[in-house]
C-alpha cells in the first residue's frame, strides 16, 4: 500500500480537500486503483451534530455515515463509495482506545496519548485504506490521506505525531507526503512572497515530518525565481514545488497537476515509475474546458436557510452543474434566504423582501433543499405554492419535499394548519410524523441515513422515466421525519402521486404533480450520488425542464440499454432492460449494488 498525505499551512480553507481529490483523479487515471481518508481533528464523533452554518454541509455515505464534506469531493472526483470507516475523527479514536482501555486490553498500562492514541491512528489508517471502495475485491494500490486544519493547530498535534510515525513504519518509498500552502501576492507590481509558506514547512519538520511536494496556492502561476526560492528554503526539488493557481471551476484542477507533471513527482516517490501508465484525462479535460465555453444560462433559486455559507449545500451545488454542464447550460444559482421571503422580512426590510421576490419570480427552476427547525420554513412553504401555482419546474430534497406536502394539503385541501409535528407537535392535520424507530434523546446518528431503496409504484411517472424505468434505485436518506402515511389517501384523491415509496409501501420516498412541467419531491438525498458526467437524474430532469428540454431527457432516460450482469460461471451475461430499443451502452455493474 502507498499513502499520500496531503497537509496545509499558513490559512485553513486552502482547497486540501480538492488537491487531494485531483491527486486521487489523477494517479487513478495513471492505472491504479485508489482510496481515500480524512482526518478531521474535532472532537465530534462525525459531522452529523455540526451546524452546516460553521462547518458546511454534512455528507452521507451509504453505510449511513455523516462525515466531513471532503469526502463528497473524493467520492465526485475519483468515482469511488467510501464508508464511516475512511474519517478518523478525535472523537472516534479517544472513543476507541477509552473503550480498549475500559475493557482491559492495555493490561494495566498507563494510557497515553503517545503511544496508545497514535497507534490507534495508525492501525485504523491501515484498516481503512484496505477496504475496498471501487466495487472490486481486495486493496487498493494508494490511499491518499487528508488531515484536516492547519500545520501548528494544537487539535492536529496527536494525528502529526502519529502521521511521522507511520512514515517511518512503512518506508519512505511507501510515503508521500504533499503540503498545500500559501504564497500570497503583495502590492500594486504583484510580488509572490515566500515567507509564510517557509514558515509552515519549518513548523512541519518541526513536528516530525518533511515535505516530498508543495503545493503553492496562489492567484497566479508561481515565477521561477520563486520556485527556486521555495525549493532553497524549504529543501524540496524544484521540480517538486507546484502551483495552484486561481482557475475559472475546479475541474481544472487535476489538469494543472498533469501540466506540471505532479504525478512524476509522485511517482517518483513512491517508486512506481515503472509501472504507471500516462494519465488519461482527455474526457475530464473537454467537460472542464466546455464548462468554461457554456454561455445558454438556466437560471436556478435555491431556497434555504442556511445560505450564509454556500459549502452548506456544497453537494445541491455540485449536482446543479452536473446536470447543467449535461444539458450544455451555463449554470446560474440565486441563493435565496427562506426567511427573506416571508411576510415579516416585507416589515423589517422591505427592499430585500422585494428583492428576493424578484429573483425568485425571474428562476427558470427552484430548488428547496433539507434542514432541520422553524426557522425559514414559512419562507420554503411559500417557494413551493409559487412553483406549484405558476408552473415552475420544483425540486424539493427532504425537508422540501415534506412542505410541498403540507402546502398541497394547506392550500388545495384546505387544511390551513397542517403541518409537520417537528415544526407543530399538536398540529390536528399531522402531514409529516416523527420515524417510528427515530430516537428523541440521542441526536447523533440516530436519523434513517444512508442507501435504502426506493421502488417505483407508477411506471409513467416523471421520476420513474428519469431513472430508466427501473423497478427500484438506491439512494442515501439522513431524515428524521416523513410523510404522514395516514395522510396519503386524502392526497392522491386530489391529484398528488407517490410514484416511490420503500418496501413496505408506507414510506413516501417521492411524491410528483402529474398535471405540471416537473414539480417533484424526494425523501432522499439525490445530490449525493450526483457526478460529473453522470449526473442526478431528478437534477437533470430539473435542469431539463427549467430550459426546455424536459421531454428530450425523458426519452434519453428512457431508451432501453444494455447491461453486463456476472454469472455464477464468471462470465458476463448481457441482459436488456424492459421495454426499449436494444442499444447498448458502457454501464460499469458493481457487485456491491
Amino acid at each position: 500500500m502507498k499513502y499520500v498525505v496531503v497537509s496545509g499551512g499558513v490559512v485553513s480553507g486552502l482547497g486540501k480537500g480538492v488537491t487531494a481529490s485531483s491527486i486521487g483523479l489523477i494517479l487513478k487515471s495513471c492505472g491504479f486503483r485508489v482510496t481515500a481518508i480524512k482526518i478531521d481533528p474535532y472532537l465530534n464523533i462525525d459531522a452529523g451534530t455540526m451546524s452546516p452554518i460553521e462547518h458546511g454541509e454534512v455528507y452521507v455515505l451509504d453505510d449511513g455515515g455523516e462525515v466531513d464534506l471532503d469526502l463528497g469531493n473524493y467520492e465526485r472526483f475519483m468515482d469511488i463509495k467510501l464508508t464511516s470507516e475512511n474519517n478518523i475523527t478525535t472523537g472516534k479514536v479517544y472513543k476507541h482506545v477509552l473503550e480498549k482501555e475500559r475493557k482491559g486490553d492495555y493490561l494495566g498500562k498507563t494510557v497515553q496519548v503517545v503511544p496508545h492514541i497514535t497507534d490507534a491512528i495508525q492501525e485504523w489508517i491501515e484498516r481503512a485504506a484496505r477496504i475496498p471502495v471501487d466495487g472490486q475485491t481486495g486493496p487498493a494500490d494508494v490511499c491518499v490521506i487528508e488531515l484536516g486544519g492547519t500545520i501548528g493547530d494544537i487539535e492536529s498535534m496527536p494525528f502529526i505525531n502519529a502521521l511521522g510515525q507511520f512514515s517511518y513504519r512503512v518506508g519512505s518509498e511507501n510515503f508521500c507526503l504533499i503540503h498545500v500552502s500559501l504564497v500570497p501576492v503583495l502590492n500594486v507590481v504583484g510580488e509572490q512572497k515566500t515567507k509564510p509558506t517557509q514558515h509552515s514547512v519549518r513548523d512541519l519538520r518541526g513536528l516530525g515530518l518533511s515535505p516530498n511536494i508543495l503545493a503553492c496556492r496562489s492567484t497566479k502561476p508561481l515565477e521561477d525565481n520563486v520556485k527556486a526560492k521555495l525549493s532553497q528554503f524549504c529543501q524540496v526539488p524544484m521540480e517538486n514545488v507546484v502551483t495552484l493557481y486561481d482557475c475559472p471551476n475546479i475541474w481544472h484542477i487535476p489538469l494543472l497537476l498533469k501540466e506540471q507533471k505532479a504525478h512524476e513527482a509522485i511517482l517518483r516517490v513512491l517508486n512506481l515509475t515503472g509501472v504507471a501508465k500516462e494519465p488519461a484525462l482527455e474526457e475530464w479535460s473537454l467537460m472542464a474546458k466546455m464548462s468554461d465555453k457554456l454561455h445558454v444560462p438556466v437560471r436556478i433559486a435555491v431556497v434555504g436557510k442556511y445560505t450564509e455559507l454556500l459549502d452548506s449545500y456544497l453537494s445541491i451545488h455540485k449536482a446543479l452543474l452536473h446536470a447543467s454542464v449535461a444539458r450544455r447550460k451555463k449554470l446560474v444559482i440565486d441563493w435565496i434566504s427562506a426567511s427573506d421571503l416571508e411576510q415579516g422580512a416585507k416589515k423589517e426590510n422591505p427592499d430585500a423582501y422585494k428583492a428576493v421576490w424578484k429573483l425568485l419570480k425571474g428562476a427558470d427552476g427552484i430548488l428547496v433543499p433539507g434542514g432541520f427547525g422553524n426557522r425559514g420554513v414559512q419562507g420554503k412553504i411559500l417557494a413551493a405554492k409559487y412553483a406549484r401555482e405558476n408552473r415552475v419546474p420544483y425540486l424539493g430534497i427532504c425537508l422540501g419535499m415534506q412542505l410541498a406536502v403540507i402546502e398541497y394539503a394547506r392550500t388545495v385541501l384546505g387544511l390551513p394548519d397542517a403541518n409537520s409535528t417537528e415544526l407543530d407537535p399538536n398540529t390536528k392535520n399531522p402531514c409529516v410524523v416523527f420515524m417510528p424507530e427515530g430516537s428523541k434523546t440521542h441526536m447523533g446518528g440516530t436519523m434513517r441515513l444512508g442507501s435504502r431503496r426506493t421502488y417505483f409504484q407508477a411506471k409513467d411517472s416523471k421520476s420513474a422515466k428519469l431513472y430508466g424505468n427501473r423497478s427500484f434505485v438506491d439512494e442515501r436518506h439522513r431524515h428524521r421525519y416523513e410523510v404522514n402515511p395516514a395522510m396519503v389517501p386524502r392526497l392522491e384523491s386530489s391529484g398528488l402521486t407517490f410514484p416511490g415509496t420503500d418496501e413496505s409501501g408506507q414510506r413516501m420516498e417521492i411524491v410528483e404533480l402529474p398535471n405540471h412541467p416537473f414539480y417533484v419531491g424526494a425523501q432522499f438525498h439525490p445530490e449525493y450520488k450526483s457526478r460529473p458526467g453522470k449526473p442526478s437524474p431528478l437534477f437533470l430532469g430539473l435542469i431539463g425542464a427549467a430550459c426546455g428540454e424536459l421531454d428530450n431527457v425523458l426519452n434519453q432516460s428512457c431508451q432501453e440499454t444494455a447491461v453486463s450482469r456476472p454469472q455464477s460461471n464468471g462470465k458476463l451475461e448481457r441482459v436488456y432492460l424492459k421495454g426499449a430499443a436494444k442499444k447498448p451502452v458502457s454501464v460499469v455493474y458493481s457487485l456491491c449494488s
